[in-house]
């Protein structure tokens, strides 16, 4: 089957694309920078060098494919309104505008559980969860436009929404976790009792691969995570203390880190560099996130193949490497 990965040269879009090749399909990665996926070009991948905001390149990037995976995307903790809205809400019009065009039979669209983050805590949250009325972040309002862009756009998809990606690879969740304790400039914010749940990797291949073909899941939108609700500062505590990093965090009231981090955005905003903390990450470490995934057990056969404990071994393990 000929496949086409936007957002093929980072950190999702390289497993995903390494799965597909393995499972016999003609992949072609759509991406920028392709000095990090020489082994997959390699290995078979055709590369395509086209930004999502690049409408006409986007357009052609289609011809011949039969599966989109749209897994490209604006997800930085800081940027540019503009560029959000640039990335997520224009190049996943694109990409439908491509897929109407050139007949693609399926669309599978990477969202995030953040589109349905309020800013309070969510237990055991499913699916039809209300959007807000308003948004945490620029990237959770731009990435709920591209939900509403693609269940309107009579294509046949399919939507998941992953929740807090880890793994080999990465270089935004745990690694920034790491390098803000490293620096000593990682607070435990919160009373340190929420619950939340990640995401390895290679499960959310596993959900996409399953998704490439699964006929109940047409139209649907499905939440994908390990299905383990883990206490997010025992694990950020035991992924430093094996890595030998002081694991003893002080305390920061959450009200008092949002008090913070508006401040800290405001002096972003004059000065263009990434604050050192956005209210939107203080509430993701301080609020409980738990998701129902039985939509996806049921519809797509989904059942996560790594435990976390295993993904944070695989990960760290990564990282001795890297070092």
């Amino acid at each position: 089957m000929q496949i086409l990965v936007t957002g093929g040269t980072g950190f999702l879009g390289r497993h995903l694309a390494r799965a597909l090749l393995a499972n016999g399909h003609d992949v072609h990665l759509m991406g920028r920078n392709f000095s990090g996926v020489s082994s997959l070009v390699a290995a078979g991948a055709s590369p395509v060098a086209v930004d999502l905001r690049d409408r006409a390149g986007v357009s052609a990037a289609c011809a011949g494919i039969e599966v989109v995976y749209h897994a490209g995307a604006f997800s930085a903790p800081w940027g540019k309104r503009s560029d959000f809205y640039a990335i997520n809400v224009g190049g996943t019009q694109a990409v439908l505008d491509g897929c109407r065009k050139h007949g693609v039979c399926r669309l599978i669209y990477v969202s995030s559980p953040s589109v349905v983050f309020d800013g309070r805590d969510q237990h055991n949250a499913p699916e039809n969860v209300p959007y807000p009325r308003r948004f945490s972040s620029v990237y959770s309002l731009t990435k709920k436009l591209g939900e509403d862009m693609v269940n309107a756009s009579g294509l046949e998809t399919v939507i998941l929404r992953p929740k807090a990606i880890f793994g080999p690879g990465d270089s935004t969740l745990l690694p920034r976790l790491i390098e803000a304790a490293r620096q000593k400039r990682l607070p435990q914010i919160g009373d340190g009792h929420n619950l939340v749940d990640l995401t390895y990797v290679e499960n959310v291949v596993h959900a996409l691969l399953l998704a490439l073909d699964a006929q109940a899941a047409a139209g649907k939108t499905y939440t994908i995570t390990n299905d383990e609700h883990v206490s997010l500062w025992e694990v950020i505590r035991e992924v430093l203390r094996r890595l030998d990093l002081p694991a003893n965090l002080r305390r920061v009231p959450l009200s008092v880190a949002l008090a913070a981090a508006s401040l800290m955005e405001m002096r972003a905003a004059l000065t263009g560099k990434e604050p050192l903390l956005t209210r939107y990450s203080a509430l993701i470490l301080a609020r409980t996130q738990t998701y129902d995934i039985g939509a996806a057990k049921r519809d797509l056969g989904y059942v996560p193949q790594v435990s976390v404990a295993e993904g944070i071994e695989h990960t760290l393990e990564s990282l001795r490497i890297q070092v």
